[in-house]
């Protein structure tokens, strides 16, 4: 499991560079700090239980944090 965490770390590394690239600084940093959140836990070698256990709550704070995004932020494009 430690290496999933770790192939999650490169690929929101690799979103880090092309939003940062597109000019899109502050999702780049939502995602370098995701990147270093999973390249952090992906070096501590927990026990498959615990790393099932911590993805399971960044799937429930990521599914509250979109939901909120979506309900009172988001500005829908296609209502002009």
């Amino acid at each position: 499991m430690d290496r999933v965490f770790r192939g999650l770390a490169f690929w929101t590394g690799i979103f880090t560079v092309m939003f940062y690239v597109g000019d899109m600084l502050e999702l780049s940093l939502l995602f370098l700090a995701q990147t270093i959140f999973f390249l952090g836990i992906g070096y501590l070698n927990l026990s498959e239980r615990l790393y099932m256990y911590i993805f399971g709550a960044y799937l429930t704070v990521f599914m509250i944090g979109f939901t909120y995004y979506v309900t009172f932020i988001l500005e829908p494009g296609f209502a002009h």
